[in-house]
């Protein structure tokens, strides 16, 4: 390993394994779990052996062990006995979502929420959000994207989803310091299951959020922001012939509204031309969650 040659970054590590480049350094720092290389420039470069460590603790942290706990259990190298295992917890949650997204083309709702009680109980409600219903919204775009699947598949998940999310969604205490947001779909938009999973992200951040769901006309987003007063406004796009309706929607709110900040996520915005991308970069918080930390970080104050 000495001899490997160092190749990502910490800004692409980062982004791999979904932290802040912050927390990587006090790992580092304060327990010595990994030596990055540095170039000419004094940068850290991480190889692929580091990568591969940073993973298995973080599947560690996201099985409820603590960051310390890990590293013990990494330094009575378990991590050389266990890496069928760990290729296993990825599949598990990988098959938990396949198996999810089966049900719920299949309309079985009491198997919908057998699976779903099966992710929580075994996983963090972090790895649920990120590593199984994301996957399962990502597969469901797809499919809908692709006339695979109808928009009564669509909304059927939806809904059971919004159910199971509304249970704990209003569970987390909002942080009285934190700004108020607001989320909802862009203009003509009706498919809510990708703006459901970011609200409980904000939640889970501490932020109290207004959920509004689908679209609702442009006056009444208005008069929304005038009773509610928020720093942030959250618009989901998944419908590719919506997307400049609600990035020029986007533009006269933030015009409007001088301390809006108005970010825009969805397979409408996913599919943008990177030229397109770095025009309205200002509405585009990312599709990670350490881009949207980072995004929400940047124009909290």
């Amino acid at each position: 390993m000495s001899n490997e040659e160092g190749k990502y970054n910490i800004k692409a590590v980062s982004r791999m394994l979904g932290i802040q480049p912050g927390t990587l350094r006090a790992w580092e720092r304060r327990y010595q779990i990994v030596a990055p290389k540095r170039n000419e420039s004094g940068h850290r470069l991480y190889t692929e052996e580091h990568v591969r460590i940073l993973k298995w603790l973080l599947m560690k942290v996201n099985q409820g062990f603590s960051i310390s706990q890990a590293v013990s259990l990494l330094e009575n190298n378990e991590l050389n006995t266990e890496p069928i295992q760990m290729e296993k917890e990825g599949d598990r949650s990988s098959i938990l979502a396949n198996e999810l997204l089966a049900s719920l083309l299949q309309f079985d709702e009491p198997k919908a929420h057998d699976l779903i009680n099966q992710a929580f109980s075994l996983y963090t409600i972090d790895k649920v959000l990120v590593d199984i219903l994301g996957l399962l919204l990502v597969n469901i775009g797809t499919l809908w994207e692709n006339g695979k699947i109808t928009s009564a598949h669509e909304h059927f998940a939806s809904s059971i989803l919004r159910s199971r999310i509304g249970m704990i969604l209003h569970s987390f205490p909002h942080n009285s310091v934190l700004p108020k947001a607001i989320a909802v779909c862009g203009p003509g938009e009706a498919h809510e299951l990708g703006l459901l999973i970011f609200t409980l992200f904000l939640r889970r951040k501490g932020f109290e959020v207004v959920y509004l769901g689908t679209s609702i006309a442009d006056e009444d987003i208005y008069k929304v922001i005038d009773i509610v007063k928020p720093k942030f406004l959250f618009f989901s796009c998944t419908m590719k012939a919506n997307v400049y309706e609600t990035l020029k929607l986007s533009e006269r709110l933030v015009e409007s509204y001088g301390t809006l900040n108005v970010g825009i996520g969805g397979f409408a915005i996913d599919s943008l031309t990177e030229e397109e991308k770095k025009k309205y970069k200002e509405f585009i918080p990312g599709s990670s969650k350490g881009e949207w930390e980072k995004w929400i970080k940047e124009n909290l104050y």
